[in-house]
């Protein structure tokens, strides 16, 4: 079997350099091929190089790792293998109720050799199941969003946008809003008939959202779950939702794909 290749990232400097050692020593074969520390170097070195596993500590400044795996999840090529991937997480409770039964495994800070030999015994067991990790990852994926800890706990909902058209500022009751689209540093906000832009990010936004009723389905797009006339998967799996007051169809990451899965 040809050598598996694998990319670290981890931003503190002594845990990664523990964790190399570690592989080093576990996992002989295992080729590392780029030690990065932060989620954009990520994200570019895992798309340059293609690699076999990811090494992904769950908080990083910038961009998560949690962050990172979704954007290489949509942005991954069809005819390539996803790598898997394990998070490298200080949060057991949390990785314990996200990993159970999935693909992709965690290791805890500090890395243990004990609990680092069970997740390489259990990777060298999953390399041929492609198929099977790319499923399971939409998964694992949507449980860590549920799961990890965030500041909208107690955040007020938004019932209405103030948005700008032209010299004018607009009052959208959120209820008339058919989804969320980013535009740079502006969100732009699509109703049945009309568009305006607003000051913020997605990220921003989504937390001020019933996310019971507002869906994220892509990196760029939240859509009101009220306003989906039915959702297409194409002959590649691909999702697309059609809408009912606007006429273009919305693109569905593959991270999110578990949002339409059937009841």
């Amino acid at each position: 079997m040809t050598h598996l290749r694998a990319i670290i990232a981890e931003d503190e400097p002594v845990l990664s350099f523990a964790l190399l050692q570690a592989l080093q020593r576990l996992w002989p074969e295992l080729q590392i091929s780029a030690v990065v520390d932060n989620g954009e170097a990520a994200v570019r070195e895992a798309l340059a190089q293609h690699p076999d596993i990811l090494f992904f500590d769950i908080k990083m400044p910038g961009k998560s790792g949690l962050e990172a795996a979704e954007e290489l999840a949509e942005d991954w090529p069809d005819n390539v293998p996803f790598p898997m991937i394990v998070f490298v997480t200080a949060y057991d409770q949390f990785a314990l109720q996200a990993f159970e039964h999935a693909a992709v495994d965690y290791v805890l800070k500090p890395i243990n050799d004990a609990r680092l030999s069970k997740t390489i015994e259990r990777l060298k067991q999953r390399v041929t199941q492609t198929h099977e990790r790319e499923d399971e990852l939409e998964s694992v994926i949507g449980k860590l969003r549920a799961l990890a800890p965030t500041a909208s706990v107690n955040t007020e909902k938004l019932t209405l946008i103030r948005a700008a058209v032209g010299n004018q500022i607009r009052l959208i009751p959120i209820e008339e809003v058919v989804y969320f689209e980013a535009t740079d540093k502006y969100v732009n906000v699509i109703t049945a008939d009309s568009q305006s832009l607003i000051r913020t990010s997605l990220k921003e936004l989504l937390p001020q959202l019933d996310h019971t009723q507002f869906w994220q389905i892509h990196r760029g797009t939240i859509v009101n779950s009220r306003q989906i006339e039915v959702a297409i998967r194409d002959e590649l799996g691909k999702l697309t939702v059609k809408l009912r007051d606007r006429d273009e169809t919305l693109h569905v990451s593959r991270v999110f794909a578990y949002l339409f899965k059937q009841m």
